[in-house]
């Protein structure tokens, strides 16, 4: 079972908070002594050592200049940041699928490098639009959202697809799905079939790189749960009840390598339309 987004963001913070304190201890330091070299209030570092108080940036900074350890500022920066929103909840942002549809723009806009791994569905740059309107119109059933504009969110998609991927769009998109995806059923048969002969055309775009992970495969790893990069910047990974936001660099890296890894033993080009015929094949 989820945990409550509550208990969750205090988790995050007592992780920080741990991490403070272990790099404390490993400069041969303690609260008092900290505190003295950073100015600060002995109580202040109590506080931020067990999570009664968030650390601001610029109190990250004066703990690991202070402790001799500058390179951890990047990561406790990034992940004090997003301790607060790391989890969106889908019951709230479905209430809507046409602003669920348009919540990152801004992030697409900045972005040149897609990067999708997907183990369950065809990721959203391929989805034809009624394997999207199956997609989502199940999801929010799932969800029990009560959200009643899944046309305008199939619409406000197809642009978003359009416009960052499209054929016209300088950005690139490298996508990995499990051979498995091309079996699990989204919708009918039809929609099924549609969208694996989708595949066959849109692996010819220019801007576009789409293969598939043999169930043969050695893999680096397991498969692990669909998640989307952002150049290096950003890391979405979607769980049942929520989308967690990633933007420490030291765990963004993992997900860059495993999809680097994992590249290695996908198929692409005819090795995966061979796959994709195969599964139109057993749909007939």
């Amino acid at each position: 079972m989820s945990k409550p987004q509550s208990s969750s963001v205090q988790q995050a913070r007592q992780a920080i908070a741990a991490r403070l304190r272990e790099i404390m201890r490993d400069a041969g330091l303690n609260n008092r002594e900290l505190a003295r070299r950073a100015g600060w209030h002995e109580a202040k570092c109590s506080r931020l050592i067990h999570a009664r108080t968030a650390p601001s940036d610029e109190d990250i900074r004066a703990w690991c200049t202070i402790c001799g350890v500058p390179e951890e500022i990047p990561n406790l920066i990034a992940a004090s940041r997003t301790v607060e929103n790391a989890y969106v909840e889908w019951r709230r942002v479905n209430q809507s699928v046409k602003r669920l549809q348009e919540l990152r723009l801004d992030l697409y806009e900045q972005t040149t490098l897609f990067r999708f791994y997907c183990s369950t569905v065809i990721p959203w740059p391929m989805q034809t639009p009624r394997y999207m309107r199956a997609l989502i119109a199940s999801g929010t059933e799932f969800r029990r959202t009560g959200a009643t504009d899944v046309d305008e969110g199939v619409q406000a998609r197809m642009a978003r697809q359009e416009r960052y991927l499209g054929p016209a769009s300088r950005r690139r998109c490298a996508m990995i799905v499990e051979e498995s995806v091309l079996y699990s059923r989204v919708g009918d048969d039809g929609v099924m079939r549609e969208q694996l002969l989708h595949l066959l055309t849109g692996m010819q775009q220019v801007n576009l790189s789409f293969g598939i992970v043999p169930m043969s495969a050695r893999r680096p790893l397991a498969e692990k749960e669909t998640f989307s990069i952002y150049d290096e910047s950003r890391v979405f990974v979607e769980l049942l009840s929520a989308a967690v936001t990633i933007t420490a660099p030291r765990e963004i890296e993992l997900y860059v390598r495993y999809f680097a890894e994992l590249a290695a033993v996908t198929a692409y080009g005819d090795n995966a339309r061979v796959l994709i015929a195969k599964a139109i094949t057993a749909r007939a």
